[in-house]
């Protein structure tokens, strides 16, 4: 088929064998979004929606992308891809009514415009962020490949997110495991006001692709053909043979990046030259050249459509509006567990390491959901830096047991791409302190999307901290209270064998993300009984480690070890609640301490000033004050780097300064 270059269409067209009623829906398919978009500007500017964020001139990339990918396939959006929604035939009442923040839409109102998902229709709700989303898409991919699955992923950025590190982090990865994933570059001209000119310095963004090794092409944008063509030939080949793909659309944002920003910035004469080459009206000008379709035709699918978004906008207004519910709002934050029972420890138990209770807890875990995957660095043939994976590749082999590449964000990425797939994960940060490569995933991704659009995530991060052993600056934080803070997130720091591998179990079985921190100065220093196969110790519940009456020690971790040797060295009759998991905490074992010593100090090994302690101190103050014999001291590390000198990390500990605390308030 010889392509045909029409007398008035600024675009040339090859339909490659595509039947005329293939070409029509492809039309009506970019139309529809296109109206909806001319009513929505209509709306804002009646004050009737809140935002938007315009796509016109970019409809052939959301709906030929979309029209290529079976309807099981996860596509990954973002703000202008309306197009996605309407070819996925998303009801339109439904997007009207998210828009107007009703509960009918897909978040109750929690996000705006496009930063929503649904798995009804397997679209994951855009990430302000950009680049994160597609290491997610990753995940996705990942989980086709372990289902044997002949499927494909596909997510969006701008030229503007190809210079955020996740872009890079996600294409290495999806480029050394040959994940199954399409990254699609709208290259619109500008980040918001920012051109390209001042964003990258390469030619082609689709270049960068050599650099990972990765098949990348350059795809005119407002081609409706040669998007749909393009992407049919491409996935229906990694389909068969995974890898990851990407591809660079050329098109244009002639609209604001919001409509508040305009277009100013931009030179009127190029926006003349892209308003010239609008997919639509070029497509239009060649079906009727071709006469794949008549004027009346295109008059009558406008009617209907128009028509449609009327009678939905109609549909939308008559719909009932947000009912606000604290507790529903805090309730939501955390998905449920299928079932609430915990299983009791079996009576038949060994002694054991802390170092040896965790990979008996992985072992476990691994078993009973036999799809499970570890992640981390050295964490397969090598076993870890610590050796507490040692073995797992020759017993549950490669496929779940993953060396991943020094891109902490992209795998924390992947691992909830895979829980949306139904596949739990562990993530291992070699040292807790490395998270903070990883720290936006955790904070805004894993933590937020069941409180957004409902899905949980089913990851475990596991976190070896601490210091007392000359590690230095880098290698030696205890950084509990960064997550603490994050409303979604689940968070443990056991101090025995057997609370190590019951809180371990627990947070597999857990569908929500839950930071499992593990002290390295206790792997190989405490042993203790543990009981053998599955058993959970229940996330939120507190244990009294000494029953006491003097003084109220509320501490975790390490610093659990610090008060009972001190208090047993010493004669002190305190009561020791070692905390375990510190969000949720246990108020009420809190409560029964301070009722019944009306002393208490918080012992921990992170640093004083932003850490747990003062929070557990403010809720004591307001809820305890006249059960108080004295003021609720902390006990807490210096707020210093921990540093590398044996000398030094002496007296940065909390351990060092316990003792003069315990006597100052004995006095009152």
């Amino acid at each position: 088929m010889s392509v045909t270059t029409s007398k008035q269409s600024n675009i040339s067209y090859d339909r490659k064998g595509l039947s005329d009623k293939k070409l029509k829906e492809l039309y009506t398919a970019m139309l529809k979004p296109r109206l909806i978009e001319e009513k929505m500007l209509s709306l804002l500017r009646q004050g009737k929606i809140s935002k938007w964020f315009s796509g016109i001139g970019q409809e052939a990339v959301s709906v030929g992308c979309t029209s290529v990918m079976k309807d099981e396939e996860w596509i990954f959006p973002m703000h202008r891809n309306l197009g996605v929604f309407t070819t996925r035939e998303v009801p339109l009442s439904r997007l009207f009514a998210q828009w107007q923040g009703k509960p009918a839409g897909f978040t109750n109102g929690r996000d705006r415009s496009f930063h929503f998902g649904t798995k009804e229709y397997n679209i994951w709700g855009m990430i302000s962020h950009l680049g994160p989303q597609l290491s997610l898409a990753g995940g996705i991919a990942l989980a086709h490949k372990l289902n044997n699955e002949a499927n494909i992923s596909i997510a969006f950025t701008g030229e503007g997110g190809t210079s955020e590190g996740d872009f890079h982090e996600a294409l290495n990865v999806a480029s050394v495991w040959n994940l199954p994933v399409i990254f699609a570059i709208e290259n619109n001209g500008y980040g918001l006001s920012t051109p390209t000119s001042e964003q990258y310095a390469c030619v082609h963004l689709a270049d960068r692709g050599k650099g990972y090794g990765i098949e990348s092409h350059i795809i005119d944008g407002n081609n409706i053909l040669e998007v749909y063509t393009t992407l049919s030939k491409l996935a229906k080949k990694i389909r068969k043979k995974p890898a990851p793909i990407l591809l660079e659309f050329k098109t244009f944002r002639r609209r604001g990046h919001e409509e508040a920003s305009g277009v100013k910035y931009v030179p009127k004469d190029l926006m003349e030259s892209w308003e010239k080459l609008d997919p639509i009206d070029n497509y239009e000008t060649y079906l009727i050249e071709e006469k794949v379709i008549t004027e009346k035709e295109i008059k009558e699918i406008t009617k209907s459509i128009k028509k449609e978004i009327v009678n939905e906008l109609a549909i939308a207004y008559a719909l009932p509006e947000l009912e606000v519910s604290e507790d529903k709002e805090v309730r939501d934050i955390y998905a449920s567990k299928d079932t609430e029972s915990i299983m009791a420890p079996s009576k038949e138990v060994k002694n054991i390491r802390f170092i040896d209770a965790i990979t008996d807890g992985l072992h476990v875990a691994m078993k009973k959901w036999n799809k499970t995957v570890l992640m981390g660095q050295d964490i397969a043939e090598y076993g870890g830096v610590f050796k507490i994976t040692d073995g797992f590749v020759e017993e549950y082999g490669k496929e779940r047991v993953r060396n991943t590449p020094l891109c902490e964000s992209a795998i924390l990425g992947i691992s909830l791409g895979l829980s949306m797939k139904g596949i739990k994960s562990m993530v291992e940060m070699q040292f807790a302190d490395f998270v903070t490569c990883g720290f936006n995933q955790i904070v805004n991704n894993l933590a937020k999307i069941h409180y957004r659009w409902g899905h949980p995530a089913d990851v475990v991060v596991r976190m070896p901290c601490g210091g007392g052993m000359g590690a230095g600056p880098f290698h030696s934080q205890t950084n509990e209270a960064w997550f603490t803070h994050t409303p979604g997130l689940k968070v443990v720091y056991p101090s025995s064998p057997a609370d190590a591998k019951g809180l371990l179990i627990a947070a597999f079985a857990d569908p929500n993300p839950v930071m499992f921190f593990e002290h390295k100065g206790m792997y190989r220093s405490q042993s203790g009984d543990v009981p053998e196969g599955y058993y959970e110790v229940e996330i939120g519940k507190a244990n009294r480690v000494m029953d006491g009456q003097d003084i109220s020690i509320i501490t975790y971790g390490m610093a659990v070890h610090w008060a009972k040797d001190h208090c047993e060295e010493n004669g002190i009759d305190a009561d020791i609640i070692d905390l375990r998991s510190l969000q949720p905490l246990d108020y009420g074992m809190i409560v029964d301490s301070v009722k019944k010593t009306n002393k208490v100090i918080i012992l921990h090994e992170d640093s004083l000033f932003g850490g747990i302690g003062g929070e557990i101190s403010a809720y004591i103050s307001e809820n305890l004050f006249e059960h108080l014999d004295g003021p609720v001291m902390r006990v807490a590390s210096l707020d210093t780097p921990v540093p590398f000198s044996p000398e030094l990390e002496k007296i940065f500990l909390a351990k060092n300064r316990l003792a003069e605390a315990i006597e100052k308030l004995k006095k009152y």
